[in-house]
């Protein structure tokens, strides 16, 4: 499988790069990222979610009146939970809600999620940027030549790239991330994926499964 490399301005830069069929070109698997996009998303969740029961709460355990004579139901002390400001029932408790999925799920939902975006033409490769200094502007523009200022963008790099990052933290709609951290998630929350010539090898290398060697090595 080939693909345009396009150049800064949205232009295409008149070559193309190879990619990995081992990675880029397997049939998407809907289930796998959905396991890994639950996992992701669970993980996120705090899980300090706490009501006060019936030994918990400050009341008096007096007993409100007498058993009899008073014409009122029977009733016992103010932590009762049928009483306003008494304990709650079977009421929430913190617990962990993670999910486990292992690795090679993991890997295939990230390979199932680019698979998805290459069949709807939504993943580009772009030259490397190397900016020398933070530069707003210069994202600002890449994207408005790629048509893609006011939509959802995920832009990979080759490795951490503090430069990059920071050029692109105060546009909107635009996250910037290592291509070898990105998750299953952050592929399918995004509108288009842009990635750095330089970053497909290290997505090529973190995504492809144990055992599989690249056409170039097998020749």
């Amino acid at each position: 499988m080939k693909l345009p490399v396009y150049t800064r301005s949205g232009a295409e830069a008149g070559r193309e790069v190879e990619l990995d069929e081992a990675v880029f070109g397997l049939e998407p698997n809907d289930h796998v990222i959905w396991l890994d996009v639950r996992s992701i998303q669970a993980a996120r969740r705090q899980g300090t979610h706490k009501t006060k029961e019936r030994g918990e709460v400050a009341r008096s355990r007096r007993k409100l009146y007498r058993q009899k004579g008073t014409g009122n139901a029977r009733a016992g002390d103010a932590k009762s939970p049928l009483r306003k400001g008494g304990g709650t029932i079977f009421g929430p408790q913190p617990h962990e809600y993670s999910v486990r999925v292992n690795r090679k799920t993991k890997q295939l939902a990230r390979r199932s999620a680019i698979a998805h975006k290459l069949s709807g033409d939504a993943f580009r490769v772009v030259e490397n940027v190397g900016l020398d200094a933070p530069k707003t502007k210069e994202i600002a523009e890449m994207l408005a030549g790629h048509k893609l200022a006011d939509q959802k963008v995920l832009f990979l790099t080759a490795g951490r790239d503090d430069v990059l990052y920071r050029s692109g933290r105060n546009i909107p709609k635009l996250a910037v991330q290592d291509a070898t951290q990105v998750s299953t998630l952050d592929l399918m929350s995004a509108k288009l994926v842009l990635v750095e010539e330089g970053a497909l090898e290290a997505l090529t290398e973190t995504l492809r499964p144990k055992g599989k060697r690249t056409a170039a090595a097998e020749a």
